[in-house]
């Protein structure tokens, strides 16, 4: 019964440590998005809704706001990901 106490605790670090690594990798993502000529980055709530709250003339950056959303997404997962991988790693190496 003990061991799946610390398999239980493990799991719960590494997923801990895999939500960290997501939120650190969006930010990053969205730090390292493209820029409109002339504007600059889009932000927050344009990029989030991937361009849906545009209006007008504005509607011309759609394409950019999904862009920009799809690198943040990207970078969630990849942070995501190295999270548990480190999470893994931590975990083993406590076990020893």
């Amino acid at each position: 019964m003990m061991m799946f106490a610390y398999y239980e605790r493990m799991i719960k670090v590494t997923i801990l440590i895999g939500l960290v690594g997501f939120v650190i990798g969006g930010y990053l993502g969205f730090l390292v998005r493209p820029s409109a000529f002339l504007i600059g980055q889009l932000p927050f709530e344009t990029v989030i809704t991937r361009g849906a709250n545009l209006r007008g003339i504005d509607q011309i950056l759609t394409p950019l706001a999904q862009q920009s959303f799809s690198i943040t997404l990207v970078g969630a997962i990849i942070g995501s990901i190295m999270g548990v991988v480190i999470g893994i790693m931590l975990s083993k190496k406590s076990a020893s």
